[in-house]
């Protein structure tokens, strides 16, 4: 998958933006202040991390190689995934579209509903 691809791809879900708030090698996707993806930019082939639902973090793990436990977060929640053309782009966007879901599912019911204003989510 091609990094402008997914960049404009996880940018098009409401309420998302992007920022640096660790570094400058690590991009960030929130909505509404709340993480649902890091992108490694130095890394070659690049990886990101998403949420996950733990019982299918384990079964994306023993279905592809390329993806991980997540890289320096709750490894129950999380999966790093090595952009490395092996997961399908189809996969890799569910797995996006869950991530942004869970994240706003944990929200409060007033961020919910302000999201709810800016379009489908």
């Amino acid at each position: 998958m091609e990094y402008d691809t997914l960049r404009k791809y996880m940018l098009s879900r409401p309420g998302a933006l992007e920022d640096y708030p660790f570094n400058f090698e690590t991009l960030v996707f929130k909505v509404l202040d709340k993480i649902f993806a890091l992108i490694w930019l130095e890394e070659d082939p690049l990886q990101m991390n998403l949420k996950c639902d733990p019982d299918e973090a384990i079964i994306l793990r023993q279905e592809y190689k390329s993806i991980k436990p997540g890289y320096h977060m709750n490894k129950k929640h999380w999966n790093t995934i090595v952009l490395d053309g092996t997961v399908p782009d189809e996969v890799i966007y569910e797995m996006v579209d869950n991530s942004y879901l869970l994240v706003v599912k944990g929200m409060k019911k007033a961020d919910r509903e302000r999201l709810g204003r800016m379009g489908n989510y």
